[in-house]
């Protein structure tokens, strides 16, 4: 359900520093919205020098956007506390100033998205979604990220 792609400098983030963000946004995503943590994916993107402009000029200085799709249908003020979460994520795992964390959230209607084959239930029906699937699917999901 939710798709995180973070966008870094080449070279910014070791090993490490992916892993803990990818951890920690997928138990926030969880903690906040109440998806299931196997829904969330985070995918990572170096920037090359020369390929990332602010202003009209190039990066001057390390930045860390990160751009996340979510179901839609939740309240403003648990999407807002999604993203105050997500910034927390990438400064503590990275080290950067908050002036230099960038987080954007774009919904997208449930109907419209299809994972593990499936169209996707409206938020706040994952789990009478999830017992409606045939067992080998919801085997295979749960199992995800143990």
């Amino acid at each position: 359900m939710p798709t995180y792609t973070v966008h870094a400098p080449q070279g910014l983030l070791t090993p490490e520093h992916k892993q803990r963000i990818a951890r920690d946004v997928t138990r926030v995503h969880n903690e906040v919205t109440g998806a299931q943590a196997f829904f969330a994916q985070v995918m990572f993107q170096e920037v090359a020098p020369g390929d990332w402009f602010m202003g009209g000029a190039p990066l001057a200085n390390a930045q860390v956007f990160l751009h996340g799709q979510i179901r839609g249908g939740r309240p403003l003020e648990m999407k807002q506390r999604l993203l105050r979460q997500l910034i927390d994520v990438v400064t503590a795992a990275t080290g950067l100033a908050r002036n230099q964390a960038w987080a954007y959230i774009v919904e997208l209607p449930p109907s419209l998205m299809a994972e593990y084959g499936h169209i996707l239930p409206e938020p706040g029906t994952e789990a009478q979604w999830l017992s409606s699937l045939p067992a080998d699917d919801r085997a295979l999901m749960e199992g995800i990220g143990r």
